[in-house]
């Protein structure tokens, strides 16, 4: 059993959730006091729903995986877990989704559906354009915001959260591009659009660039007069920096692994611990 369970926490990357719950625990904090039941209930929902966009990720892409060398070994195309078994994974955090939103609020409950369709439908738009980078990013911006309703169950949303929103979706589209690096060569080969893949590497990590400065910019729109918020900016800069530095030459799984996940969770959680340093101070 416990093999099983683990086999099923690899197969949906449940150490990617790093990236962005301290996001939606942040959009909780900017919409103020956040109680005990009410972190735990987004705890819930996110993993749930991220448990669903993996899963549902994975299946879609499961023939494509089978033909990459860098994926073959993958859950289901290596048959480490069986096409039924990774249905049941992704229905399973689907519930666990739906039921937490009806616990949080009303509007949590009513706008449920909208980040789980965005989820369903990303996996498929890289057959058909390269905005589908920027599609992903929407998960990160409905993490953030989701936050916010979660404590204020309205969608009355302030300039200063949905600016921080819109910076999130530059930064996971930067990412996600780097990321892509690894298979750009077989996605031109099978005709899959990743910028790399599409445009080539160099191209996509200029691009990768700008979405991080955007990403930087907004950020500091957002949150300049917060006094603690504007204390991380410098070291939000070096990180992004070291990003980019770390692939300047190679792309490899190693570097892409240190550009990708370690140093995007550390600006994650920096992120969220200086909101909750300013929410302290306030």
């Amino acid at each position: 059993m416990w093999r099983k369970l683990r086999l099923y926490l690899e197969f949906v990357k449940i150490e990617h959730t790093l990236f962005a719950l301290p996001i939606a625990y942040a959009g909780a904090i900017l919409a103020g006091e956040i109680t005990l039941r009410i972190a735990f209930l987004i705890l819930i929902a996110f993993t749930g729903l991220r448990t669903f966009a993996m899963a549902c990720n994975r299946i879609i892409d499961r023939e494509i995986d089978a033909k990459n060398p860098r994926t073959a070994k993958r859950h289901l195309p290596a048959g480490l877990i069986s096409l039924r078994e990774a249905y049941g994974v992704a229905i399973a955090g689907l519930l666990i989704y739906f039921i937490s939103a009806f616990f949080i609020n009303k509007t949590a409950f009513l706008l449920s559906p909208i980040p789980a369709i965005v989820s369903y439908v990303y996996p498929y738009l890289k057959r058909y354009t390269c905005l589908s980078h920027y599609f992903l990013g929407l998960s990160v911006a409905f993490a953030l915001l989701g936050g916010w309703i979660a404590v204020m169950d309205t969608i009355m949303i302030p300039e200063r959260v949905i600016l921080f929103a819109l910076s999130l979706l530059f930064w996971e589209a930067g990412f996600d591009m780097i990321y892509a690096l690894q298979d750009a060569e077989f996605d031109r080969k099978e005709g899959l659009h990743s910028v790399g893949g599409h445009f080539g590497i160099e191209f996509a990590k200029k691009l990768a660039i700008l979405n991080h400065g955007i990403f930087f910019t907004l950020l500091v729109i957002a949150f300049w007069e917060k006094q603690i918020i504007r204390f991380i900016f410098p070291l939000i800069a070096i990180l992004l920096f070291l990003e980019h530095y770390i692939i300047r030459e190679r792309h490899d799984e190693e570097r892409v692994q240190m550009s990708f996940f370690y140093l995007n969770a550390l600006l994650s959680a920096i992120v969220f611990l200086s909101i909750f340093l300013q929410f302290l101070l306030k």
